[in-house]
């Protein structure tokens, strides 16, 4: 039953990093499925990818909703992050789980360097 709510208040902290920050759900969700979770390597990966999906549709339904979505400003992005998703789901079984670690981590601290600046 305690691991049962620790798996949910995972999810709720990532959907809520999700909603409010336009993303960055899968930073909360990947380190604590791992810990939490005990899922490993590659499956950690892909199931913090298959959770945010759905994260992800709920927190721009509500920003639909709520009329706060340029869409002449968003297509451009649409269109490469679908492509840069059909790229990154392709070869994601061809990369070392080591170097999906290193990479996760790098994005974080360029992302971590970039709002403090």
């Amino acid at each position: 039953m305690v691991k049962k709510i620790r798996l949910a208040l995972a999810g709720a902290l990532a959907g809520t990093a999700n909603g409010v920050f336009g993303g960055g759900g899968g930073m909360v969700l990947l380190p604590l499925l791992t810990r939490w979770g005990g899922v490993k390597g590659r499956s950690a990966f892909a199931t913090c990818v298959a959770a945010i999906f759905p994260m992800c549709a709920v927190s721009a339904a509500v920003c639909v909703w709520q009329g706060q979505v340029d869409w002449l400003r968003a297509l451009p992005y649409l269109a490469g992050g679908a492509a840069g998703g059909a790229v990154g789901g392709l070869t994601f079984g061809k990369v070392p789980v080591t170097a999906l670690r290193v990479l996760f981590a790098l994005f974080l601290l360029y992302g971590g360097v970039r709002y403090l600046l």
